[in-house]
């Protein structure tokens, strides 16, 4: 088995800028050595823990899909000195990361539903990797009717926006995208995404909701998802801003009985009812 503790080496063979403040960027890594990629396998939820030798090291949910052959991708936003250090590297530069870590999405309890999927700012990322893998060729028939709501604070700071414009124009995916203020470019709502959710009112018959942003955002919208008839354990959230060592082993990530690291981050509505508001 591999050594949990230690990273494993890989290449940045692509930097995407995704945001107009260029304060978000996705990172394309590719194995530095081929036997390290042998066997490695991921679920769409799940995270790694990325290191900028002589910084440190961060958790980062999997924006990828485990089906997007040849890379791992994840995006980054430049809020603190690792992240800051991971933006100012460039492509052919060498990270280590650790993973996969945690646990994703229950898929097998999604597959013959319909997803709801709901996302804010830059927590759309592991959201992403979920869309992704439920809409490749080879997954799209396990799933129902997809639909998507996701905003941020202004157009320019909507992520992996060629993808949006794919997703919008499939005819087995509903698409709502809004931002909190609009642009003179933008022509499409102006609506924070709780009310979007009431809006569109997705039904809750033979469905799941996937809600994953900043905290604010999934406070004001779990009440509506329960307004509109989601029990629960209908509702599943990604608790990644809890995550800390990967293990479980600094307990920094303690929630009640739960460490996240371990048990999470993905968990439902159910598990979380009764626990102390920590998260």
């Amino acid at each position: 088995m591999r050594n949990p503790y230690l990273p494993i080496l890989m290449r940045i063979e692509r930097i995407i800028v995704e945001t107009d403040d260029e304060m978000l960027k996705s990172f394309d890594l590719v194995f530095v050595n081929e036997s390290d990629g042998q066997g490695f396998s991921f679920m769409p939820g799940q995270f790694c823990e990325i290191s900028v030798f002589g910084k440190g090291e961060a958790p980062f949910g999997f924006a990828s899909s485990p089906l997007e052959q040849g890379y791992l991708r994840i995006t980054v936003n430049k809020a603190g000195v690792l992240t800051t250090a991971l933006h100012d590297l460039a492509e052919g530069d060498i990270v280590g990361l650790r993973g996969p870590l945690g646990n994703g999405y229950p898929l097998h309890l999604f597959e013959g539903h319909n997803i709801v999927v709901i996302g804010g700012g830059f927590a759309f990322t592991t959201l992403r990797s979920l869309v992704v893998y439920m809409l490749h060729s080879a997954n799209r028939a396990k799933f129902g009717e997809i639909s998507i709501v996701y905003g941020a604070r202004q157009p320019g700071l909507l992520l992996y926006k060629q993808e949006l414009s794919i997703w919008g124009h499939r005819d087995d995916v509903r698409l709502y995208l809004t931002v909190d203020k609009r642009d003179e470019t933008w022509r499409g709502r102006e609506a924070l995404v709780p009310n979007v959710v009431e809006e569109v009112a997705p039904n809750p018959k033979n469905a799941y909701a996937v809600i994953c942003g900043p905290s604010v955002m999934i406070r004001y919208t779990l009440p509506k998802l329960s307004a509109l008839g989601f029990s629960p354990d209908q509702i599943y959230t990604s608790l990644e801003r809890r995550m800390k060592c990967g293990l479980g082993k600094c307990g920094r990530c303690n929630i009640g009985p739960y460490y996240v690291c371990e048990d999470g981050p993905v968990f439902s509505y159910a598990q979380l009812n009764g626990l102390p508001k920590e998260y």
